[in-house]
């Protein structure tokens, strides 16, 4: 301070004093140091240039009667040309912008649903920022930015919809696995159906070949043994398939009897009952 009428002050940066003379607005000191002549005049306050935030929380009702809590964020700051009118217009920024937020926000959110709500928090936080930008600015004060931070149901409303949630997400895996078991079934059933169709082609091939086979032998066995007939060549290789189904039958493990024909009959005949006759044996056996 300075001797007789003389004192001097300092202002920080980013910060407007406000010097008054008998009472009565005088002068705007900016940022250093300052004089003013005492007792006369006075520093009656300091006005911050800086932005600020005020967080606002309010609780409203949607359209679907479920109450939720939304955090507003306002970022605002008093405008260089307009220090007089935010120092004296406005006494409390800060209340002032809460009021209006909490204005907007039950104004807008109860024509809303829960769902809507979620989805239109930039609209909420648009309209916020338009309704306080003509407000505030006939105080002095420019709003930067106002946002939508949190939108919160009550917490039984919450449990709900993370309920219906899982509830909607177990059902479409429900779905994929029956969808899945489905073509695993589908391709099952494709692959019996094909290895049936090949083992029947493979079948017939084979009683193809033994056609061919047993042809390819009765007229070759014909055209070499003199006054032998078909039959005759039949008759044997069914002879030789005889002795070899006793030698199957008889190196089973299973087999305790075999029935032999013993009569002088036909040969063919013989075969057949001897074959039914070990047939039925190895029945009985099991």
């Amino acid at each position: 301070m300075g001797d007789g009428c003389c004192c001097c002050f300092t202002v920080q940066s980013s910060e407007v004093g406000i010097v008054e003379s008998m009472g009565k607005f005088s002068r705007f000191a900016k940022p250093g140091i300052n004089f003013i002549a005492c007792p006369f005049q006075f520093v009656t306050g300091k006005v911050s240039l800086r932005v600020r935030q005020v967080d606002v929380r309010c609780e409203t009702k949607t359209l679907d009667n479920v109450f939720v809590s939304v955090t507003t964020s306002v970022q605002f700051a008093v405008q260089p040309l307009k220090v007089y009118d935010a120092f004296y217009k406005l006494t409390d920024p800060e209340g002032q912008i809460e009021a209006y937020v909490y204005d907007v926000i039950r104004s807008t959110l109860p024509r809303m649903t829960l769902d809507q709500a979620f989805e239109a928090k930039d609209e909420v936080a648009v309209s916020v920022k338009s309704e306080l930008t003509q407000i505030m600015d006939q105080y002095g004060f420019t709003i930067m930015q106002a946002l939508v931070t949190d939108l919160t149901p009550d917490s039984k409303v919450k449990a709900a919809m993370n309920e219906i949630n899982a509830s909607k997400r177990l059902k479409e895996a429900t779905v994929e696995k029956a969808e899945g078991e489905k073509a695993m079934m589908v391709k099952a059933a494709e692959a019996d159906a094909e290895s049936k169709y090949l083992s029947g082609v493979g079948v017939a091939k084979q009683r193809k070949a033994i056609v061919d086979g047993l042809r390819d032998s009765i007229m070759q066995f014909s055209g070499n043994v003199e006054g032998t007939t078909p039959k005759d060549v039949i008759d044997l290789l069914l002879l030789t398939q005889y002795f070899d189904m006793l030698k199957d039958v008889g190196s089973h493990p299973n087999t305790n009897t075999v029935f032999l024909p013993s009569s002088n009959g036909d040969q063919t005949s013989q075969m057949r009952d001897g074959i039914m006759q070990a047939n039925t044996a190895n029945l009985m056996a099991r």
